[in-house]
């Protein structure tokens, strides 16, 4: 339960409504209980001793005459013992009631303390074994009326009255019953929300964590595949003129620097979900998310591969490209940075054509080919002979995130060597009209 589901004043509820109690364990006395059942007792104790005085008097009024002396005396004793029982009514309430159901024949000092004890049953066991307790007493009621006749009523009078108060002790304790399992119910019912509710959030967090998990890999394997392309050229022409090492230094730079701003921002968006600390000394939240790369961003993408020095060429048809949706513009931007990283890692100096055509109503086509590597080497996801291997190492999950990409926006992809041993890559992606 939440803390606005604590009740204000929880010792007055009983036992069975307590927390803790739908839980199967034994319910425990509250503080209600108590002064409940404090009452209950001196309340049937008050009456066995009236009885019993009034019985003792020439022309008793509370109950009629016993036949035998000794019959009189083992009332005044059972009477006050059924009162004592009754602080055992709470848990062993159908044992107690056929304990003392032999009383009803003929005691009238535990009157009061059958009818609790009857009560008790009612409420806290299903109704068959209350209808069980009640009709066994109901039997009584006949004995009862023949041994202790009352003036002015008859049998069958004193018989009716007493199935009057049977009835009337069912029929409440099954009011109470029924408003206790309303309760109960409804109390399984907000706690059953509740933890779907926690669900709901744990895997949105998690969906939400397993985008952006999607996001760093294609951010950052684009960035260090740069890194590396650069830093391959120092090492491959450690004689190049000191302004071409120092702009593919610049360049290396710019890339770091670049990944270190991205992986910033991810991280910035993996604790944004955790609580701010308040006060004026307090550190600034997390930053702002930035915008996400459309379609528009596209050419820039490739510019930024070919000043990595990799051969792009772009054929881009796309009718009204500002017209493109936000998130299947994504979607394309992503997956040519995946493409462009593939080729960087696994055909270096091969040239890559990247192609965007479609329109509204039929669709976005981004199809990305290079040649084939020469000497065999595997692209990402395809098999490769013994000792083959990147030379830019990879998660081997790139083309995974882009059919899962491809696959959540409702397309279609498809990868892998064509007729004339290209390595192709084309993603369809519905455009809505």
């Amino acid at each position: 339960m939440t803390s606005a589901a604590v009740p204000e004043h929880p010792w007055l509820l009983p036992g069975a409504l307590a927390a803790g109690a739908a839980s199967g364990a034994r319910p425990r006395r509250t503080t209600r209980d108590w002064l409940v059942d404090a009452h209950m007792f001196l309340l049937a104790l008050g009456w066995a001793v009236a009885v019993a005085w009034d019985a003792a008097q020439p022309e008793p009024a509370l109950a009629g005459p016993l036949p035998h002396e000794w019959l009189q005396g083992l009332d005044n004793v059972l009477g006050p013992l059924a009162c004592v029982a009754l602080w055992l009514r709470r848990r062993w309430p159908v044992g107690l009631a056929v304990a003392t159901l032999p009383l009803g024949l003929f005691s009238a000092t535990a009157g009061v303390a059958l009818l609790i004890i009857m009560f008790t049953v009612v409420v806290h066991r299903p109704f068959p074994q209350a209808a069980l307790v009640i009709g066994g007493n109901v039997l009584t009621c006949f004995s009862y009326a023949a041994v202790r006749p009352e003036r002015g009523f008859g049998f069958w009078g004193e018989v009716a009255w007493a199935i009057v108060f049977l009835g009337s002790v069912l029929a409440w304790g099954m009011f109470v019953r029924a408003r206790r399992q309303l309760v109960l119910s409804l109390r399984e019912r907000a706690d059953r929300a509740e933890a779907e509710q926690q669900l709901r959030v744990a895997q949105a967090r998690h969906l939400e964590r397993t985008r952006i998990a999607r996001e760093m890999h294609d951010v950052l394997a684009h960035r260090i595949s740069l890194l590396s392309l650069h830093a391959g050229a120092l090492e491959f022409r450690p004689d190049a003129p000191p302004e071409q090492v120092a702009r593919a230094a610049g360049v290396i730079r710019e890339s770091a620097h670049a990944a270190l701003t991205d992986l910033r921002d991810v991280i910035g968006v993996l604790r944004a979900d955790e609580p701010a600390p308040a006060g004026p000394d307090a550190p600034p939240g997390p930053a702002v998310e930035r915008p996400q790369p459309t379609l528009a961003d596209v050419p820039a993408l490739v510019g930024e591969s070919r000043s990595a020095g990799m051969r792009v060429e772009i054929d881009d048809t796309v009718d009204d490209p500002g017209a493109v949706p936000t998130g299947l513009g994504r979607t394309a931007y992503r997956i040519v940075q995946e493409a462009l990283t593939n080729a960087r890692k696994h055909a270096a100096g091969a040239s890559v054509t990247v192609r965007l055509a479609g329109a509204a109503g039929t669709g976005l086509t981004v199809d990305v080919r290079n040649r084939w590597p020469v000497g065999g080497r595997p692209q990402s996801g395809q098999p490769g002979g013994p000792g083959e291997r990147a030379a830019i190492p990879g998660a081997g999950t790139g083309l995974v995130g882009v059919a899962e990409r491809v696959s959540l926006a409702g397309g279609r992809l498809t990868h892998g060597r064509d007729e004339t041993g290209d390595f192709r890559l084309t993603a369809w992606l519905p455009w809505p009209a």
